[in-house]
């Protein structure tokens, strides 16, 4: 059964046989595969009433554990973004009541950021649907299918800078 990269890989072989575009056969499905998501994605999750990078935040903040609280900083390097997309997505999180500014325990001139009762609710809700339909993208895979290929590309993510955990 061919897909959309097969006819773009015969395109190119066509085009400009010289190049060798056999990576294109991985990262133009993973490309593809990871649009799909986004937009399956977005549409379950709209009726929670928040973008995809402010669930990202609500859900950073859930799996930190209790209290729930990280700083901006930890936020935005977590989520490899600006702090200015971070500053953006608080102030709606906040206005929205999901995230609460607090100051830092540890540090009286820091703040943390925080979930709120509502928030907690609304990003546990939010992640059963998220899994499930990352699940449902999965499901043409059988278990050891799905650790083979999270293992490849682990190896791959392991590889670029600043992707070791810690």
């Amino acid at each position: 059964m061919n897909d959309h990269v097969d006819l773009v890989l015969a395109q190119w072989a066509q085009a400009m046989p010289e190049v060798d575009v056999s990576s294109m056969a991985v990262f133009g499905r993973m490309l593809r595969l990871h649009k799909h998501l986004e937009r399956n994605r977005a549409e379950a999750l709209a009726h929670y009433g928040f973008k995809e990078g402010e669930f990202d935040v609500l859900a950073t903040l859930r799996r930190a554990g209790e209290p729930y609280r990280l700083t901006p900083t930890q936020l935005y390097r977590s989520l490899l973004v600006t702090s200015g997309a971070m500053t953006h997505r608080l102030a709606r999180l906040e206005a929205a009541g999901w995230v609460e500014r607090l100051a830092d325990p540890a540090d009286r001139r820091s703040l943390q950021v925080g979930l709120t009762a509502e928030g907690l609710g609304l990003i546990e809700a939010a992640v059963v649907t998220h899994t499930q339909i990352q699940n449902e993208v999965l499901a043409p895979l059988d278990a050891q299918q799905r650790e083979v290929l999270g293992q490849l590309l682990k190896a791959l993510l392991a590889a670029q800078p600043g992707e070791h955990a810690g």
